[in-house]
């Protein structure tokens, strides 16, 4: 049996939902979702620059969840950067725990 995943504190709700390339129909894009608690971890780490267990803690999670996160954040948004499609933020309100 799987155990229960840990609910992650946000600190940070975005302005922004989407990215997109300029003239490009968002109809023609495909869509890269990123979760709050992968714009989380990006935000501590990259913007804020916490340590990685600094921002583990504040997070409440471990150190390698963390660092799974930041990956797959990072290539996300790579492939936003880079390929064109729409990043587009959402919370999934069941693992995630707003503190604002």
């Amino acid at each position: 049996m799987v155990r229960p995943r840990r609910i992650r504190r946000i600190f940070f709700k975005p302005n922004v939902t989407y990215f997109k390339p300029a003239g490009v129909p968002l109809r023609n894009l495909k869509e890269v979702i990123l979760s709050f608690d992968e714009s989380e971890a990006l935000r501590l780490i990259d913007i804020e620059g916490m340590e990685q267990n600094e921002a583990a803690r504040k997070m409440e999670i471990s150190q390698p969840t963390l660092s799974r996160l930041l990956k797959y954040g990072r290539r996300k948004l790579a492939d936003a950067v880079i390929n064109g499609p729409v990043s587009y933020t959402h919370l999934r309100a069941h693992e995630t725990s707003l503190h604002l």
